[in-house]
């Protein structure tokens, strides 16, 4: 088995390094990682720029360090780093959980995706902890979860995403399938001066759940439970389908014959 790994907390992340271990025991593992922090980079590539991948020694396999996102990573890997494709992407362990909105803007998650788009299985997996992350059990379960998941015919077109608690083993008290949580962020920008007296900006604030539903990854997490979310590349709303279906004559009308056009 194959399995490229890549990360969003670069190549020199503990997580990374943890769950290289876990997966060398059972494939042959290529890392291909940003050369630095891409957190929140979400599923953005470079155009505009050349890549650079360089090999570095830090594993005992092949490992490359990209001056890109993790999606660049995996579209780099994928297409011209391996020599053949590989059989599931993964992605991780992140620092910090993905639950929520989150997958929206992690990169961790998109690297993942990117894979997915590339007609690989994928798996992103994240710890919820930022201050003292422990990534064993969460490297541990990843081990367990990648041979099972290409048994299946469903990942071919789904993600799966990961969320594991940071605690010892027998402190887990479960797995449990869910979907994502309904949470924002209260945005807070810290108003700064650099030493030229420049104003600059810093981007805090706290989570806000607003959603109590079990069948949530949040709740999962609070309830000291493995999360697995199944995540669609397909965002369309199709509930909204028919309402458009019935508004578009009338909007046709204002468009096609407005006087003001």
């Amino acid at each position: 088995m194959q399995i490229l790994l890549t990360n969003d907390d670069s190549i020199y992340a503990e997580g990374l390094a943890v769950l290289w271990s876990a997966l060398s025991e059972i494939a042959e593992v290529t890392v291909v990682a940003p050369d630095r922090e891409r957190s929140a980079t979400g599923h953005g590539i470079t155009v505009d720029q050349p890549l650079r991948a360089e090999r570095v020694s830090l594993f005992s396999g092949a490992a490359w360090a990209v001056n890109g996102t993790p999606a660049d990573c995996v579209k780099l890997g994928v297409n011209c780093l391996l020599k053949d494709k590989p059989d599931v992407v993964v992605a991780g362990i992140n620092r910090g959980p993905n639950l929520g909105i989150d997958v929206l803007y992690s990169g961790t998650v998109s690297g993942a995706l990117e894979g997915l788009i590339l007609g690989i299985p994928a798996i992103a997996v994240s710890v919820a902890d930022y201050a003292n992350p422990d990534y064993r059990y969460a490297a541990y379960f990843t081990k367990k979860l990648v041979p099972r998941i290409l048994e299946t015919d469903f990942c071919t077109d789904t993600l799966l995403n990961v969320n594991v608690p940071s605690l010892p083993a027998e402190e887990i008290r479960g797995v449990r399938i869910t979907r994502l949580g309904n949470r924002k962020y209260l945005n807070s920008f810290e108003v700064r001066k650099d030493p030229r007296g420049k104003l600059y900006y810093w981007l805090g604030g706290d989570v806000i759940d607003l959603d109590d539903d079990p069948d949530t990854d949040v709740a999962a997490i609070r309830e000291k439970m493995v999360s697995i979310t199944p995540i669609h590349i397909d965002l369309t709303n199709y509930r909204a389908i028919r309402a458009l279906e019935k508004l578009l004559p009338d909007l046709e009308g204002e468009v096609l014959f407005s006087k003001e056009n």
